[in-house]
């Protein structure tokens, strides 16, 4: 293959109308726009989420609530999945990344104490006291 003889797939690429050719391509004169009103005009329309007069959606709907925008993803490891590394594993975030306990990246991993222990480990993660308390039970360590 050649740079000459890339082409997109055929039918994948549609033309555009030609508008305003004359009235044998029927889009001449008006160019598909109709007679007057607003949306004939150039830069005519209603600007989105306007519902021609009636109270929008956004409105109409109660509001309740709240989102904190600064609010930190936490993502939860179950002791029972630590099962699978082998004695004195270092537990980090990289490695939990890469096993596929936790799907990216976030602002911070912590380890609840779901399920039964059955290895000593060393976790350098977040863990809730009664995880601590399981791990260090087994002869491992958190930091």
């Amino acid at each position: 293959m050649k740079l000459h003889e890339l082409a997109p797939a055929p039918g994948s690429v549609k033309k555009g109308w030609r508008v305003g050719r004359g009235t044998g391509s029927g889009n001449g004169k008006t160019s598909g726009r109709g007679h007057k009103g607003q949306n004939s005009r150039s830069g005519g329309g209603v600007r989105p989420g306007f519902e021609g007069g009636q109270m929008p959606m956004a409105r109409r709907l109660p509001k309740r609530g709240f989102t904190n925008i600064w609010a930190k993803q936490i993502e939860e490891v179950s002791l029972c999945d630590l099962n699978q590394f082998a004695d004195d594993t270092v537990i980090t975030t990289e490695l939990l990344i890469e096993a596929g306990l936790v799907k990216r990246a976030c602002d911070g991993v912590k380890v609840l104490a779901n399920g039964e222990l059955e290895k000593k480990l060393i976790v350098k993660v977040g863990a809730t006291k009664a995880a601590a308390a399981a791990i260090e039970a087994k002869g491992g360590k958190v930091e």
